[in-house]
Order: structure tokens, then C-alpha cells, then sequence
């Protein structure tokens, strides 16, 4: 009993894994600025390392906590096409005429023969096609040792009783931000994206818990 039992929670787990899968959006996708160190006795000179900020040039993030606009534009086509075909036939005329002690007139009908054809012809095509644009501001997370930015935001735009949600995260060079602080996301390593509903529309679009199991477990 308890055997049947744990196969039945495991598929249906394993059904909800199935039928909702979920984008690994890095966490957190909220954080909060890291407070400055004090600030130390002014030595006199213009240039201060603990307060440094490029005074000539567009404001850029660089520092865990500031804000990044990212573009997203992620536009991904795929194709393929197969053809085969195969072609085979065969042919067997066999007859025997004399044979020791039977006469000739007992082999008239001694003959036999064969034909086979065997012929197959396949063709597929596979087609596959994504479009995704729109913006978000995100946080800068964590800065690497190589001055890379880890970033991670959240959207949420809530109407009525429904609500959409985006993430985002990945990583970021520095060097690849563009004026007004933005960044496309073709420029942005390991990229997470995740848009989700939530409330009645959403609940309208997705199967129930008790479908979920018995597709999971059915063998057709």
C-alpha cells in the first residue's frame, strides 16, 4: 500500500514538473545598496578612491544595487527538413525438367516462382519560431572579480483580478553599455527571461492537478 502510494505522489510530481515548467531566474531579483564605507579624512587631493565617480561620462552601473535597462530582443528561427526514400524488389523463376526414374510427362507443372517489392518513401520538416521584445529595469546584484555585473529585476502589472509577471537576470560587461545606461539582452550572458500570469486568466489556461496525473501516468 505504501509503495502504491509513493508511486502515485511521484507521478503526479512529476506530472506537475512536466506541465508547468519554470524558467532558474537568478535570486534575488531585489537587493538593497550595500552601505558605503565612512568616509575618510580628505587628504587634499581632488581625487578620492572611496568616492570616485567618472565626472565625464554617462552615468553607467557599476556598483551592486544600481539600476540597468535592458532590451529585450530575443528572436530565435529553426528549421529542418528530411527526405528519404528506398526502393527494392526481387524476383524468383525456378523449374526443374527431369529427375531420375519419374518420367518427363509427371514434371510439367514442377515450376515455381516469386516476385517482392518493397518500396518506402518518407519526407519531414520541422519548423520553430520565437519572438520575444520588451524592456525591464534591473538591479545590479553582485559585481565578479573580472568587473562583470550580475543582474536580476522583476515586473509585475497587475489588472483586475490577473497579473503578468517578467524576469530577468543574467550577466553583464561593463564595457558592453550602451549611452542612457541600456543594454541589449543578445549582449548578456547566461539570460533568464520568464513571463507569467497570474489569477483567472491564468488558471483558465492551465490543466488541473488530478488531468496532470493520469497524463502523466497513462502509456498512450
Amino acid at each position: 500500500m505504501r509503495l502504491l502510494l509513493s508511486i502515485c505522489v511521484s507521478a503526479a510530481l512529476g506530472g506537475c514538473v512536466t506541465m508547468n515548467p519554470r524558467v532558474e531566474v537568478a535570486e534575488p531579483t531585489n537587493v538593497i545598496p550595500q552601505t558605503p564605507p565612512p568616509v575618510v579624512q580628505s587628504n587634499g587631493a581632488i581625487f578620492q578612491q572611496a568616492q570616485y565617480r567618472p565626472l565625464f561620462e554617462d552615468y553607467r552601473a557599476r556598483h551592486r544595487g544600481d539600476t540597468l535597462k535592458v532590451e529585450i530582443v530575443e528572436k530565435i528561427v529553426a528549421s529542418q527538413k528530411s527526405t528519404s526514400s528506398v526502393d527494392k524488389s526481387g524476383k524468383v523463376d525456378a523449374s526443374v525438367t527431369a529427375l531420375p526414374y519419374i518420367k518427363p510427362g509427371a514434371l510439367t507443372r514442377a515450376t515455381a516462382e516469386g516476385t517482392s517489392s518493397n518500396t518506402f518513401a518518407g519526407k519531414g520538416a520541422t519548423e520553430n519560431s520565437n519572438d520575444f521584445f520588451g524592456s525591464i529595469t534591473v538591479l545590479v546584484t553582485d559585481v565578479l572579480p573580472n568587473g562583470h555585473l550580475l543582474i536580476a529585476g522583476e515586473k509585475q502589472i497587475g489588472v483586475n483580478s490577473n497579473v503578468d509577471v517578467l524576469r530577468f537576470s543574467g550577466q553583464v560587461d561593463p564595457l558592453l553599455i550602451l549611452p542612457g545606461n541600456t543594454i541589449p539582452s543578445a549582449q548578456i550572458a547566461n539570460v533568464r527571461v520568464e513571463h507569467r500570469g497570474r489569477g483567472q486568466q491564468a488558471d483558465a489556461q492551465t490543466i488541473g492537478w488530478l488531468s496532470r496525473f493520469f497524463l502523466n501516468i497513462l502509456p498512450i
